[in-house]
C-alpha cells in the first residue's frame, strides 16, 4: 500500500479511481526521473505534457477550489512541496540532457513561477496549457449569439502571467471524449449529418456554424498564447465526440458511470473528412492551413552584424488589443506586425469601419475567413489596398478603414512586410541594421466591468 504511494485516504484520488504517488520517496524519485530519460533517448521524443499537474501540486488536487490569484493559495499548507520539487527535478534533468526538449504543463490553477527555469526558482516548464480557454468556449457556445461578450472572450485568452508562454486550443479531450460535443457539433448539431455536402443546399445553422468555427480558431490562435493546439480533427470541424469502448465503472463513493457496452461505433476520427472535396469540411481545413501559413510567412524581422531571424506572431513580444466593442460585437488587436479584425455580430456588417494600427503605410488583407475556399461567401476584395492616416485612434497613433461583414475575421498586413522570392529562397527584406522593438505589455483601450480570478 505505501510501496511507491501515500498510505490511506491520501494515496488515493476520490474522483480518478487512482493511486496517488509520494513524491518524498527516494525510490519514487528514481522510478519516475529514469522512466522520462528512457522516452527521450530510447524514442527520441521532442518532450512531454505533463498532465494533471495541479492534481499534483495541492494536497486538494484543486477540487472544489477557485483559484483567485491570492498566493496565499499556492505557497501554503494546501501545497504538496515535494511535488513541486519532483517538477523543478524532472524539468532539470531534461532540458540538461537535452536543451532541445520542450516540457508543456497542464495547470489550470495558474501557479506562480511555473514557466520559470529552475536556475531562477521556477517549476520549469518551458510552457503551460492554457486549459481555461476551451472551457469558456463551451460555455460561451452554450449562450445566444446575443449574450456573447466580447471583453469576456478577450479576457480569458490574455489572463496569463506576464511573460509565461501559454499553448491554446479551442478544444481537446475534456470537450471531445466520452459522449460531450465538438464545439462544431455545438454549433451544427445534427445538421452535419445532412448538409455538409456541396451538392446540398446549407443551412442557416450550416452558415453560422462554419463562420464562427473559424472565427474561434483564429482568434485562439491570435490571442491565446505562443503556441497553438489542435485536437484529433479540430482543424475541419469533427462533427462527433470520441468514445472508447467501456464498461459501467462504480467509483470508490458508490457512484455507477455508465459505460457504452464495450461499443466501437464512436472509438475513431473520420480524417477523410476533411480530405473530401465534396464536403463542406474541406474548406474549414483549407482555413486550418491558411492560419498555419499566415503565422509562419508573416513574423517580426530582426537582424543584426551576425544574425538573422524572424520571430512568428505568435512569439513576438507585441501584443495589443485596441477594441473590444460590445455594441459592434468587433474585437481588434495587434499581434506582432499584423492587424486582426473580428466581427463576432449576427447580423451587422460595416462599412468604412475604422481601426487603430501602429506602422503607417500601405495594408493588404492576408487571410480571410470569408473567402469562398474556405466556405464563405467572398464578400471582400483581396485586391483592395489600405492606406493608414495619421491621427490617435483607439489609443493607436494611426488607423485605416476597412469592410467588415458580420461572423467574418480578416488579418491585414502591411504591404512592405510581405516576404520576397529571392533564388527560390523565401526571405524577407529587411534594413541592415533593425533593433527589436521594446516589449509592449498586453493593453486593452477599455477595462473589463469586473475582474475576473486567474483561470478560473
Amino acid at each position: 500500500d505505501g510501496h511507491y504511494f501515500h498510505t490511506g485516504s491520501r494515496g488515493h484520488h476520490s474522483v480518478w479511481d487512482s493511486r496517488l504517488f509520494n513524491y518524498g520517496s527516494w525510490e519514487v524519485l528514481r522510478y519516475l526521473l529514469s522512466n522520462a530519460r528512457w522516452w527521450l533517448e530510447e524514442y527520441k521524443f521532442d518532450g512531454y505534457r505533463f498532465d494533471g499537474v495541479t492534481s499534483m501540486m495541492y494536497i486538494h488536487h484543486g477540487l472544489q477550489v477557485g483559484f483567485t490569484g491570492n498566493y496565499n493559495e499556492y505557497f501554503g499548507y494546501a501545497t504538496d512541496v515535494d511535488a513541486v520539487v519532483y517538477l523543478m527535478l524532472v524539468n532539470d534533468m531534461i532540458h540538461g540532457l537535452y536543451p532541445e526538449a520542450v516540457t508543456i504543463g497542464e495547470d489550470v490553477s495558474g501557479m506562480p513561477t511555473f514557466c520559470i527555469p529552475v536556475q531562477d526558482g521556477g517549476v520549469g516548464f518551458d510552457y503551460r496549457l492554457h486549459m481555461a480557454i476551451a472551457d469558456k468556449w463551451i460555455e460561451i457556445l452554450k449562450k445566444r449569439d446575443e449574450d456573447w461578450k466580447m471583453g469576456e472572450i478577450v479576457h480569458t485568452l490574455t489572463n496569463r502571467r506576464w511573460m509565461e508562454k501559454c499553448v491554446a486550443y479551442a478544444e481537446s479531450h475534456d470537450q471531445a471524449l466520452v459522449g460531450d460535443k465538438t464545439i462544431a457539433f455545438w454549433l451544427m448539431d445534427k445538421d452535419m449529418y445532412e448538409f455538409m455536402a456541396l451538392d446540398r443546399p446549407s443551412t442557416a445553422l450550416i452558415d453560422r456554424g462554419i463562420a464562427l468555427h473559424k472565427m474561434i480558431r483564429l482568434v485562439t490562435m491570435g490571442l491565446g498564447g505562443e503556441g497553438y493546439l489542435n485536437f484529433m480533427g479540430n482543424e475541419f470541424g469533427h462533427p462527433e465526440w470520441i468514445d472508447f469502448p467501456r464498461g459501467d465503472q462504480r467509483l470508490p463513493n458508490g457512484v455507477v458511470i455508465p459505460g457504452n457496452g464495450y461499443s466501437y461505433d464512436k472509438c475513431r476520427r473520420r480524417f477523410d473528412l476533411g480530405d473530401a472535396d465534396y464536403l463542406r469540411y474541406r474548406g474549414m481545413q483549407e482555413f486550418d492551413q491558411a492560419m498555419q501559413h499566415v503565422e509562419e510567412k508573416y513574423g517580426v524581422s530582426i537582424a543584426g552584424a551576425h544574425c538573422f531571424a524572424v520571430l512568428y506572431f505568435m512569439t513576438s513580444e507585441h501584443t495589443y488589443i485596441s477594441r473590444k466593442d460590445e455594441k459592434d460585437r468587433v474585437i481588434v488587436f495587434e499581434r506582432g506586425n499584423l492587424v486582426f479584425v473580428f466581427n463576432f455580430h449576427w447580423n451587422n456588417s460595416y462599412f468604412d469601419y475604422r481601426v487603430g494600427c501602429a506602422k503607417p503605410g500601405k495594408y493588404k488583407i492576408v487571410l480571410d475567413s470569408d473567402d469562398p475556399l474556405f466556405g464563405g461567401f467572398g464578400r471582400l476584395d483581396h485586391n483592395a489596398e489600405y492606406f493608414s492616416f495619421e491621427g490617435w485612434y483607439d489609443d493607436r497613433p494611426r488607423s485605416f478603414m476597412v469592410y467588415a461583414p458580420n461572423r467574418t475575421a480578416v488579418v491585414y498586413a502591411l504591404v512592405e512586410d510581405e516576404p520576397k522570392v529571392v533564388n527560390d529562397l523565401e526571405l524577407v527584406e529587411i534594413p541592415e541594421t533593425v533593433k527589436p522593438a521594446a516589449a509592449e505589455p498586453v493593453k486593452e483601450s477599455e477595462p473589463d466591468e469586473e475582474s475576473e480570478p486567474l483561470d478560473s
